[in-house]
């Protein structure tokens, strides 16, 4: 029997790395019997960590989707990783998910990485609830974390729960419940069934005055959403539970409050009602708007579809798993049915796909015996059939076709060349990396036929270190990684107009184009290359040279620069006006004029070499703050701030990426393993004089 729509969530879990995103995804699988035995991440156990590279460094790489049942609804989630390297992961379940549970570490709160997802959900859009895990941690403080929230990440946090009692069990008050502010009820959790069974009983008195105090605060954000409860607050009525619940549903989903929740998901407790919360506040497909897009034969014709089973049918592929017995695209459909053996469009690339089998997905993997006949509106799953689409791409129905937004992935910023140690390995090797490509967006590999060698770029070290284990490993594949090395851009200082010209004698045929061109740096370095047409309305220069010398000028932005070849960024290229001969002026001659108005421009207007800057924050013991303040400034390392968390101090700053191979290790080094750190791409900025100057302008 299929679900109604409205009882379907789509959601993810998203945090910063270490933050127990797994670890709450487990315990979300074996409270709600979905599983019959819990995994653990430390023992490579998990049902969503299941690739030999996960299990072996105990944290999560590539996003897993699982399906289950909580109280009559079906809920499918995406647990997705929280280290910076694989944040493409959890753009891409971002752009398809209604709803996003974000954990943090009640020790370790805000961290750098939990900015990063929750800038990505409000990019989407996408409601939120927060649950505060490991309240059983030594040092654990749900208050601070909490008040972080809104100065941090500008959020509206409300809490629903309080935690009864903070850290583990040798302390004075360790924890050991919650405390439900709505129904104000203590909900402890049976240690004998790993918290599965649990019981609602009346608040310890101990905690009665903090409930009462927290509670209250729970009402003034009620107040504030929903006319009907201040009304009743002004005339000393009670608030109906459910006015309760619906208000700040509606709040949740408006995305002007995140309800608060707590526990320890790797002890069983507070799961359950995080999960009743899930269905309580995060939306179905139907409370999110209808997808928008355009007609792929007139892109300037928007069209939209609503979450209904009888519109025309329309899905995002967000995933692509490689097989041999055919890729696993993993889609979510925002409109209409689909059925096995069918046929589909695909606008993005101009081409029919055929759909041959559906399968709901576990982990990632088809589910054993989860083949499915037709899918609906609101859901997710596999198809296997399609043989052209690359993720980000529109399926939709043949005959109403629509073009989605697809996914924009950030720009890998390290790059290694590798060659295989025999010609045998060469085919086989290049074949790999295509599948990789297939399933990683981030990943880049470009051959050089002249060296022998293939680049390959990815967003970090680890991302590197990672391909490199499943080409060796995986794959069997006998390869020599030589040193990564950083991706560069290129840009320009100051402003510059040239005029380009074509001038040549071909036999007796006589080539003319003069255009005139300016070069301008954008306040942004990081923003794309624009190119503009400027050319004055009444200007004579006919509209067909216009548009050859404009479609020249794009080809060379989207080039490599003067300084060393490295793409160009953070400038506009705007052409001003052109001169033309009525004989001899033609489009290849316009061509070659903007070609040389482009490159004369860049020149003139000083080009820079760039380099990409890291956003990081080192949490450590303040003893060792010295020697890792003073290892940053060495590495060029620009401090930003410290602050006192607890026991801890956590330094923020920014410094080259090329300054920073191997921090990890060297952190750990200066504090004799008691400092951790993350770092995130920043933008960009100039390289230093040497830097430029190492590089070949041959």
């Amino acid at each position: 029997m299929s679900t109604q729509i409205e009882r379907i969530r789509n959601i993810g879990i998203i945090a910063h790395i270490d933050a127990g995103k797994t670890t709450v995804t487990e315990r979300m699988l074996y409270v709600s019997g979905a599983k019959h035995r819990v995994g653990r991440v430390d023992h490579g156990t998990t049902d969503t960590d299941d690739d030999p590279e996960e299990q072996e460094r105990g944290i999560t790489i590539f996003s897993a989707c699982v399906k289950f049942r909580w109280r009559d609804h079906d809920i499918n989630l995406i647990d997705t990783p929280g280290h910076v390297d694989f944040t493409a992961e959890v753009e891409r379940c971002l752009r398809v998910l209604d709803g996003a549970v974000v954990v943090f570490s009640a020790r370790e709160g805000v961290e750098a990485q939990s900015e990063t997802v929750w800038l990505q959900a409000d990019r989407y859009d996408v409601p939120r609830i927060v649950f505060i895990n490991k309240m059983d941690r030594e040092g654990a403080n749900f208050e601070d974390v909490f008040n972080d929230i809104a100065p941090r990440l500008g959020g509206r946090p409300v809490a629903v729960q309080l935690p009864g009692g903070a850290g583990p069990s040798h302390t004075s008050d360790p924890f050991a419940g919650v405390i439900d502010l709505i129904d104000m009820k203590w909900i402890e959790f049976d240690p004998a069934t790993d918290g599965k069974v649990v019981n609602v009983v009346e608040i310890p008195e101990r905690y009665q005055d903090d409930a009462l105090l927290w509670r209250e605060q729970l009402l003034e954000a009620v107040y504030e959403l929903s006319e009907e409860a201040a009304t009743l607050a002004l005339e000393d009525q009670p608030i109906p539970r459910d006015l309760i619940l619906a208000t700040l549903r509606k709040g949740t989903l408006s995305r002007e409050i995140q309800p608060v929740f707590c526990g320890s998901a790797l002890h069983g407790l507070g799961v359950q009602p995080l999960l009743t919360g899930v269905n309580d506040f995060l939306p179905s497909p139907l409370d999110r708007p209808p997808v928008e897009g355009f007609d792929p034969r007139n892109r300037d014709r928007k069209l939209s579809r609503a979450p209904d089973d009888k519109a025309p049918f329309c899905a995002l592929v967000f995933k692509i798993l490689p097989a041999k017995t055919g890729d696993n695209y993993w889609i979510r459909l925002y409109s209409g049915t689909l059925s096995q053996n069918s046929r589909v469009a695909c606008p993005n690339r101009d081409v029919k796909e055929n759909v041959a089998q559906l399968w709901q997905i576990h982990a990632s993997k088809k589910e054993r015996d989860g083949q499915i006949e037709t899918v609906r509106a609101g859901d997710i799953c596999c198809v296997i059939g399609p043989r052209v689409a690359i993720t980000g791409d529109t399926l939709c129905d043949t005959k109403e076709q629509l073009e989605l937004p697809s996914i924009r992935f950030a720009e890998a910023v390290l790059s290694m060349a590798i060659e295989p140690e025999n010609t045998a390995d060469r085919k086989k090797l290049q074949e790999t990396l295509e599948m990789i490509k297939r399933q990683d967006p981030t990943f880049r590999a470009v051959e050089n036929e002249e060296l022998g060698q293939t680049l390959i770029s990815g967003m970090g070290e680890l991302h590197l270190e990672v391909i490199q284990h499943r080409l060796t490993r995986d794959f069997g594949l006998k390869v020599k990684f030589y040193k990564p090395r950083v991706n560069y851009r290129e840009t320009i200082e100051s402003s510059a107009e040239v005029v380009g010209q074509c001038n040549r004698h071909l036999g007796t045929h006589h080539m003319f184009a003069r255009l005139k061109v300016r070069a301008s740096p954008l306040d942004n370095v990081s923003a794309p290359v624009e190119v503009r047409d400027r050319v004055p309305a009444d200007s004579a220069l006919p509209p067909l040279l216009r548009a050859a010398a404009l479609q020249e000028l794009s080809q060379r932005a989207e080039g490599g620069g003067v300084v060393a070849g490295f793409p160009l960024t953070g400038l506009r290229i705007e052409m001003l006006d052109g001169e033309a001969h009525e004989e001899g002026s033609d489009e290849v001659a316009f061509r070659i004029a903007a070609g040389d108005a482009f490159d004369k421009a860049i020149d003139k207007a000083t080009p820079v070499l760039l380099e990409p800057v890291m956003r990081m924050e080192v949490t450590t013991p303040e003893a060792y703050m010295g020697e890792i303040v003073g290892d940053l400034l060495q590495r060029r390392g620009i401090v930003a701030k410290t602050e006192s968390r607890g026991q801890l101090t956590v330094i923020t700053a920014h410094a080259p990426l090329k300054e920073l191979f191997g921090y990890s290790s060297a952190i750990r080094s200066l504090s004799q393993g008691r400092a951790s750190g993350s770092m995130e791409p920043s933008g960009y900025q100039p390289a230093p004089r040497e830097d430029a100057a190492a590089f070949s302008y041959s």
